[in-house]
């Protein structure tokens, strides 16, 4: 039996101060039945950091983020085996599909290349074409250790919050929330490398394929679920922190014509509802949950659940970050007491 090489938490239990500090750095490698082993799913977690199966198990968000470096670094890639699989797999099933398979991922070494591959093909038009794309795609993912490591932390979400979403070659094939998300990564590079307009002909093509609106200079963190992504927009100065998870036709956007910073700022581990439109340079904090069909204004506390039009808090998340668990429902408890209260 060889080794998945997942990182997995070590149970702590808490018996006070001494094993509460011992909680968020006992992290060791668990052996599982190789790549993409997808047994994990039963191991031990400490709330829901341990997002990532097949990648990261961590007890906080900082040992995250350096193992996933770090995977990045490694010979081993768990995924892009995942991805081949898979496409074998499903073209052993599904004939008329083989040669597509081929094309779009057993042809190639890497994910890179093979996202590469579907994205330009995807997003061609006169103007640009795929061969060009390719090339440029290339070039942005191969040189960018930021974007290896996001296009694999966004592929393990879409698989873990997502039912719809079954296999990981799933999310690279044919969700379009997860290839507009890619795209705009692309895209982001190189507005910051000051190919502005180059950057801004993606986002109109983004746009027109995905029905995905998402300004190039706007700043997504990883492991990021856009759901269907029909109908969203996020505004050029806004921030988007990791381990959100995002409906379709949500609205990040400004008010009036002011400039400057005028978006909102989304923290980690929120869930932001369908049809949700959240206005101005306003904060969204960590942990907080935005219903759907929800206008918002205002501040929104971390850990809290804020609904309606105008959007009012009316309860609390679980401990559980709701962007993980995709529960849309406030704390029972609250709404008891508000029952019995009124």
């Amino acid at each position: 039996m060889t080794s998945c090489g997942c990182l997995v938490l070590e149970k702590v239990e808490d018996h006070g101060g001494e094993a509460a500090a011992a909680r968020g750095r006992a992290v060791k490698v668990a052996p599982g039945p190789g790549p993409g082993c997808g047994s994990c799913a039963g191991v031990w977690r400490s709330r829901s950091e341990a997002i990532f199966p097949i990648y990261v198990m961590g007890s906080s968000r900082a040992s995250t983020v350096a193992a996933a470096r770090g995977i990045v670094d490694s010979a081993e890639d768990p995924i892009w085996e995942a991805v081949k699989s898979e496409a074998k797999s499903e073209a052993e099933k599904e004939p008329i599909l083989s040669s597509f398979l081929y094309a779009s991922v057993l042809s190639h070494d890497c994910l890179e290349r093979a996202l590469s591959f579907v994205l330009a093909n995807r997003l061609e038009d006169p103007t640009l074409l795929a061969t060009q794309l390719i090339d440029i795609f290339n070039d942005v993912m191969m040189n960018n250790k930021d974007i290896c490591r996001s296009i694999r932390l966004d592929a393990q979400a879409f698989k873990d919050r997502d039912p719809a979403c079954a296999q990981y070659s799933w999310a690279l094939l044919y969700l379009k929330g997860y290839q507009s998300l890619q795209s705009y990564r692309i895209a982001n590079v190189l507005w910051n490398q000051g190919r502005q307009v180059l950057a801004l002909a993606l986002q109109s093509r983004i746009s027109e394929v995905f029905a995905v609106d998402i300004h190039p200079a706007a700043r997504i963190g990883e492991g990021i679920l856009l759901d269907h992504g029909t109908g969203l927009v996020i505004g050029e100065t806004a921030v988007v922190g990791n381990w959100v998870s995002l409906m379709q036709g949500v609205t990040l956007g400004g008010t009036g014509k002011e400039h400057g910073d005028r978006h909102p700022k989304i923290g980690q581990g929120a869930l932001i509802g369908a049809g949700a439109t959240i206005l101005g340079n306003i904060n969204v904090g960590e942990g907080a949950m935005i219903a759907a069909g929800s206008l918002v204004l205002k501040d929104v506390p971390s850990h809290s659940t804020a609904v309606g039009n105008p959007a009012k808090i009316v309860g609390y998340t679980e401990k559980e970050d709701p962007s993980l668990t995709m529960k849309h429902d406030a704390r029972r408890d609250y709404f008891e007491h508000v029952a019995i209260r009124y």
